[in-house]
């Protein structure tokens, strides 16, 4: 009972002393995301793997300068003879995408990743949408089958572009349950069942307090 109190307490403080996210978590963190949204926050779920987010807002203007910011368009780009993934002896072409999120580092892994994961969404769900719409269990289990994604990248995507109810557990909330002494454990798994035994099962707390454990994680002294 103390760690319930603890954990949605620590909450509580962080939403008072910081208020509602700002910056680029308002867009993820928005109550009514729309189809652009939520495809932005997927790819941007990808390239903010080991980097920070200026260099992925730069890759991010890159492709919508280039037009092609959109689960659909990274697919044609990536594949422009319109073939199945299953046709034989198809090469995919990815370097414009590679020229396009060079700033994000890592940019041919991260090329293959954003488009497997948009060829995985075209040819498999149709739609985001379509794909959000499956149980979360099975959306999970999907999306940690594609190269590149792990349990981190995987839960953002699902939290912050499907408004779906598991929280993220990274770097940052490790580093937040040290900080204020909440547990000695900090293994994935185990983290995220203690959050979300201990907090309300909401989406916008969900949301709303991963997006403030990494302002918090910034320079200053603790609540």
């Amino acid at each position: 009972m103390r760690k319930i109190r603890s954990i949605y307490k620590l909450y509580l403080r962080l939403l008072k002393r910081y208020g509602r996210p700002e910056g680029f978590w308002e867009k993820w963190c928005k109550r009514k995301k729309t189809k652009k949204d939520k495809e932005e926050i997927v790819l941007g779920a990808i390239l903010t793997q080991r980097t920070n987010w200026k260099n992925v807002e730069l890759a991010l203007r890159n492709l919508r300068k280039a037009g092609i910011l959109s689960i659909e368009k990274i697919y044609q780009a990536g594949n422009p003879e319109g073939m199945s993934s299953t046709s034989y002896g198809v090469k995919k072409n990815l370097k414009l995408i590679e020229s396009l999120i060079r700033p994000s580092g890592f940019y041919k892994q991260k090329a293959k990743r954003l488009f497997q994961l948009c060829e995985f969404i075209i040819e498999d769900c149709g739609t985001l949408e379509n794909f959000f719409s499956k149980d979360l269990r099975s959306c999970r289990k999907q999306l940690l089958k594609i190269y590149g994604i792990g349990p981190e990248t995987a839960d953002s995507i699902l939290l912050y572009a499907g408004d779906l109810p598991i929280f993220v557990i990274d770097e940052y909330t490790r580093r937040f349950v040290k900080k204020y002494h909440i547990e000695n454990k900090f293994s994935y798994d185990y983290l995220q069942q203690l959050f979300q035994q201990n907090l309300p099962k909401e989406i916008k707390i969900y949301q709303d307090f991963h997006a403030l454990i990494v302002l918090d994680s910034k320079p200053h002294h603790p609540i």
